[in-house]
């Protein structure tokens, strides 16, 4: 049986860590214990990138996480414009890994664009039920 839940954010700095927590909350609840750690680390990305790159002022952003017998999708939908893009950058760089690291992470990556604004999302495969 599928599952699905989303929640908004705010264009706030404190809604990455929000936005961890309700990744957290949501798999421990599916059960989903060995992909926490990867979903929350790709959230945290996805969520900065939104709010550095995607979510004007006034606005918000959502985090939605779905899963079915074979996979576990997480997707972040902002209404900012771009295209985003995996991009290799220097050791010197302090930004910018972040679609990179998401994309070695999980199964799969790709990017939604809507009238307004865009969906980025990952996938990964999900573990046997125990």
């Amino acid at each position: 049986m599928p599952l699905s839940q989303q929640r908004r954010f705010p264009r706030r700095k404190t809604s990455v860590r929000a936005s961890r927590d309700f990744v957290d909350q949501v798999l421990t609840g599916w059960q989903l214990a060995p992909l926490i750690a990867d979903i929350k680390l790709c959230v945290s990305e996805l969520a900065t990138n939104a709010l550095l790159h995607g979510v004007p002022p006034g606005r918000e952003f959502s985090v939605r996480l779905s899963a079915t017998d074979h996979f576990v999708r997480l997707a972040v939908r902002d209404s900012g414009g771009g295209r985003p893009a995996v991009r290799l950058v220097g050791e010197e760089s302090g930004s910018g890994r972040g679609l990179f690291l998401a994309r070695q992470l999980a199964a799969e990556l790709g990017v939604d664009h809507h009238a307004v604004g865009k969906t980025v999302w990952v996938a990964f495969d999900r573990p046997p039920c125990p």
